[in-house]
């Protein structure tokens, strides 16, 4: 992976958008990474990759009828053994 300045990477988008075709260009400010050009392609992989992760919501986001069918959900009888972990 090339690593570029923002500085660099600014006066020279179009050498660095065909090199992003063949490698990630990682864009620095102040010797820190801020961002990364890759191709359309490989952005389209991390999309495909990234939809197959599963998700986590916070509560708020849940629709009211989601969070009552948690609510109202049951433990399977099989785990009752961990519930002596919540005693402590």
């Amino acid at each position: 992976m090339k690593t570029v300045p923002a500085t660099e990477f600014v006066k020279n988008f179009g050498r660095y958008r065909e090199m992003a075709q063949r490698e990630t260009i990682a864009v620095t400010s102040h010797e820190r990474v801020t961002g990364y050009f890759l191709s359309r392609a490989e952005y389209e992989d991390y999309l495909q990759i990234k939809a197959l992760l599963p998700k986590a919501f916070a509560v708020e986001e849940l629709s009211e009828a989601t969070v009552r069918a948690l609510a109202a959900s049951k433990m399977d009888a099989r785990h009752a053994p961990l519930d002596s972990l919540l005693d402590d």
